[in-house]
């Protein structure tokens, strides 16, 4: 069953990302989820079904959101139907929005909140979050023992991307700057200081060949969407957000058996959501690409279709990925810039496409921008998905 035009985005909100010990986390979901729903011009109990999605700095905090902590906090006892959690690590923006469509599809929900909250940097002492967030998605039997980490995955993609496809060390650095360029225009983001390949490339190695300026950085954050019927979205806005393709595919558990380090499954996915949307890559206004580490930026954009393989760093190191050029890629700043708050990094990428599209980015507005594809990914990059959102509806 095809789910094209059967759900649409009429509200967002964020909090911004960063290291904030004062706001709880609670705080960042609440302040979040009361954003888009001023945001959708909606009123809080027509809201029926909330979608919180994992959070890792603390498991009670996560129990509490799951057992249906933010209802209460939202005064929504006794109108909301359905509080569930869906979690596939940073792919949970995609899943959120596919398991919301299949609820409005079917009629089981009309009106949904899916929300995000984290608390990565200040929430957990500075080890302590380095190993929980370094080594979730990495087998505690078969790779924690022989040192594996998330710096060593990274490490091994650059390393093999590079051989395989001629991409330099420059044109890696280049994806942190151009990031850097979005970023210096959202006010959400943490990092919005400018940034050179040579700030990069001396930066000290964390794994070879990676740099301490290519790794993203944990944080602190919250974001929100609300998601509900096209013909109930008309009632609210004349410029809802459609789901217009969705494609996803499982390729491994563990990073050791992925059969391709440098490809993954997002080819396949990218056919299949743009096939669904009646879309091509030719007809993207807005591409926000998962990045994690800059090498996954440059899979994701290359095998999303939207140049040949291998020619993407070039593009970077050129400039046509800054604001003002012809592909504007990672427009909020990416994990590299906002900020990694765990889950929240590619839903906060999905509210990035969705404020493109409703014409809401301000300085870092996207003209004339109608159709935007996302990409994401979970745990050691074990699935690949791929969102394609629009104004319209095509054909």
């Amino acid at each position: 069953m095809s789910l094209k035009g059967k759900a649409a985005i009429i509200g967002i909100g964020e909090v911004p990302s960063g290291k904030f010990p004062e706001r709880a986390c609670i705080v960042s979901a609440v302040q979040s989820s009361v954003s888009a729903i001023k945001d959708a011009g909606i009123k809080r109990e027509e809201i029926d079904t909330i979608i919180p999605t994992g959070t890792v700095y603390n498991a009670q905090y996560n129990s509490e959101m799951l057992t249906g902590r933010l209802v209460e906090e939202l005064g929504l006892t006794g109108t909301v139907k359905t509080n569930m959690q869906v979690f596939s690590g940073g792919s949970s923006s995609s899943t959120m929005l596919k398991v919301a469509a299949g609820l409005l599809e079917t009629g089981a929900a009309e009106c949904i909140l899916c929300v995000h909250s984290e608390k990565l940097a200040s929430g957990v002492s500075g080890q302590q979050g380095i190993d929980l967030f370094s080594m979730a998605g990495v087998s505690k039997e078969w790779e924690v023992p022989y040192g594996q980490h998330y710096s060593g995955v990274a490490a091994l993609a650059m390393q093999r991307y590079k051989y395989e496809t001629g991409t330099t060390d420059e044109e890696l650095a280049a994806v942190c700057v151009s990031n850097r360029k979005w970023a210096e225009l959202n006010p959400h983001a943490m990092f919005r200081k400018p940034l050179t390949i040579e700030e990069v490339l001396s930066s000290k190695i964390l794994s070879t060949p990676l740099h301490a300026k290519q790794s993203n950085m944990l944080a602190d954050g919250g974001a929100a969407f609300i998601v509900t019927t096209p013909e109930r979205a008309k009632k609210y806005t004349d410029k809802p957000v459609y789901l217009l393709g969705s494609g996803s595919k499982v390729s491994h558990f563990v990073y050791s058996q992925e059969p391709d380090l440098t490809r993954f499954a997002y080819a396949d996915a990218a056919k299949d959501a743009f096939d669904e949307a009646g879309l091509s890559p030719e007809d993207i206004d807005v591409m926000e690409i998962y990045d994690s580490y800059p090498v996954y930026q440059l899979i994701g954009f290359e095998e999303t279709g939207f140049c040949k393989r291998g020619e993407g760093g070039r593009l970077f190191l050129e400039g046509q990925t800054w604001p003002g050029a012809k592909y504007p890629v990672t427009t909020n700043g990416g994990m590299l810039s906002q900020g990694h708050t765990g889950a929240g990094g590619g839903v906060a990428m999905l509210v990035e496409a969705a404020r493109q599209l409703m014409g809401k980015a301000e300085d870092r507005q996207v003209k004339d921008a109608h159709f935007a594809a996302c990409t994401s990914t979970g745990g050691t990059y074990f699935d690949s998905y791929v969102t394609v959102l629009g104004t319209t509806i095509p054909n």
